[in-house]
């Protein structure tokens, strides 16, 4: 084994008892010559495939969720045929791929790509301004028409991800199709039905009232008093977005209003109206007494003992068990008296940091053309769905309608879908788009998106702050200051709901977060944004 695979083992051998994919790291393959020369511009095709004439090998560092070795996955396959490029994989466990991802960096021996890799843009500008990732708008230029054609069409996009040195670092993963900032609420609808609602709540009165109502009129019929009428599995984090809106104001710390203010939320008169409510609903235990404590699975026990009348989740189904179905309807974000209409959050549309090249990449060249494919309709079909003729085919290519396939051996055509490609459960750097998915919609596909367009996007949604990058100086201002502060706000969070702290403490609280420098992080964030906005 040459001395850069022994760095990769002993690195991450270090921190892991799994043994992860064979792989090897860059440098010592390409002191023994196989990749040498191969970066050269002129041994790239700017057109067409192969991407290089020669076959080359690169090093590829991502996180994996544990399902197939990607060695091994046809998309990653397919990919090699068509580009001549072959990977080595480094792979870490998603779940502590962040602790590798940072030994890496600390260790000197790099990977030629990172993918996947979800870089923040604090590491983005560090690593970049060291040199260790490599500027890539001069490789979007000259090697990646399709990653150049979306800067051009949307360029906030381009804003956020250009560093402050003017230059891009990474490559983000763009979703066109997905509004949803964060999981929506779903109500029973065995509850609906049993209480006889006709009409969904809209104000914060009437969702009271429903779930007083699940509580008291034995919805589930067991003439047991088991039912939980609101339950959370993750700290608040995923009724927050939804119950705060409610009073005006955005469940991320950070947030622009329709003046372009920057707001530090947990300090301001909604955020207030927000903890009081919760600890209404507290008090009166229509909020679930575990929801601080339980686990995702705790809570969908609960459900699937059909228990509970409000909850999260990417699909009702997903906690409720079965089938997709319709009966459980999602939840319409209702508001409070002070406002006209609830604050709605939409997704950003795009995520930072999923694609970088570092400065031992001696093909960068081919490395930009290699991922511009998946920015393409066809790569991101290969990408999302695997090759043509596994789990779907064309029924007129011309219009890009497509038909699903049987499962091949049958099963869950999701869980065969995560054998074929590696974008599964990751944040892997392409293009999702409702083109991928025309003809293979369901009903059940048609009818969220209908919910969704209704309940969300046709209600003034929007991007409550869009990515953007602080200067080196500023980061460590905010870091330093949220070390201590967001560990305050959730605490106290917890405290106000539950009852352990009075709200009449309200005013010494936010004398303490200004102390701790909340008003500081808002007027940082108010420059970049202005920054952001002007650039």
């Amino acid at each position: 084994m040459h001395k850069s695979r022994k760095a990769w083992s002993l690195l991450l051998a270090g921190v892991m008892t799994v043994t992860l994919l064979a792989g090897c790291g860059s440098s010592g393959d390409k002191e023994k010559g196989n990749t040498a020369g191969a970066g050269a511009a002129e041994s790239v095709n700017k057109e067409g495939f192969p991407i290089v004439n020669e076959s080359i090998t690169l090093s590829l560092m991502a996180p994996d969720i544990g399902i197939q070795n990607w060695k091994d996955m046809p998309v990653m396959s397919e990919m090699e045929k068509l580009t001549g490029i072959k990977f080595e994989y480094l792979n870490a466990p998603r779940d502590s791929f962040d602790t590798k991802k940072n030994l890496v960096f600390a260790s000197g021996d790099y990977p030629d790509v990172f993918f996947g890799a979800k870089l923040t843009q604090a590491e983005e500008l560090n690593y970049g301004g060291q040199g260790i990732l490599i500027p890539l708008e001069g490789l979007i230029d000259e090697y990646a028409p399709n990653v150049k054609k979306l800067l051009e069409d949307y360029p906030d996009i381009r804003k956020s991800i250009t560093a402050p040195d003017g230059h891009i670092y990474s490559l983000p993963r763009i979703e066109f199709n997905q509004p949803w900032y964060r999981n929506p609420l779903w109500y029973n609808g065995d509850f609906l039905k049993a209480l006889d609602i006709k009409k969904l709540p809209e104000t914060t009165e009437e969702l009271y009232t429903y779930l007083k109502r699940v509580k008291e009129e034995d919805p589930n019929g067991n003439g047991k008093k088991d039912e939980i009428p609101l339950a959370s599995s993750s700290k608040m984090r995923d009724l927050r977005t939804w119950i705060l809106g409610a009073f005006g104001a955005y469940e991320e710390e950070i947030y622009a209003d329709e003046k372009d203010v920057v707001h530090y939320t947990p300090m301001e008169e909604p955020y207030k109206a927000y903890l009081e409510y919760m600890n209404r609903l507290w008090s009166e235990e229509l909020l679930d007494h575990e929801s601080f404590s339980q686990t995702d699975d705790q809570k969908k026990a609960k459900a699937k003992n059909n228990q509970i009348g409000l909850f999260s989740d990417w699909h009702a189904y997903f906690t409720h068990g079965g089938e997709p179905n319709t009966d459980d309807v999602m939840f319409s974000p209702v508001k409070s008296d002070m406002v006209q209409a609830p604050a709605i959050a939409k997704n950003k549309g795009y995520a930072t940091g999923a694609f970088a090249i570092s400065s031992s990449n001696k093909a960068p060249e081919a490395s930009m053309r290699w991922v511009d494919y998946l920015y393409s309709y066809d790569g991101a079909m290969l990408f999302d769905k695997g090759p043509e003729g596994t789990l779907w085919k064309y029924t007129d290519k011309a219009s890009m309608t497509k038909e699903w396939l049987p499962v091949p051996g049958g099963g869950d055509r999701e869980e065969f879908r995560s054998t074929l490609t590696p974008n599964y459960g990751i944040s892997a750097p392409m293009v999702i788009s409702d083109d991928l998915t025309i003809g293979l919609k369901t009903e059940f596909d048609e009818w969220v998106t209908k919910e969704s367009k209704e309940k969300l996007l046709d209600r003034g949604a929007k991007v409550p702050f869009p990515a953007l990058f602080l200067t080196a100086e500023e980061s460590a201002e905010v870091t330093k200051l949220r070390s201590d502060l967001s560990t305050y706000v959730m605490q106290m969070e917890a405290k106000f709901i539950t009852g352990q702290d009075s709200i009449s403490g309200w005013d010494k609280y936010v004398d303490t977060i200004k102390k701790m420098g909340g008003q500081r992080i808002a007027e940082i964030y108010q420059t970049a944004y202005d920054r952001w906005k002007t650039s």
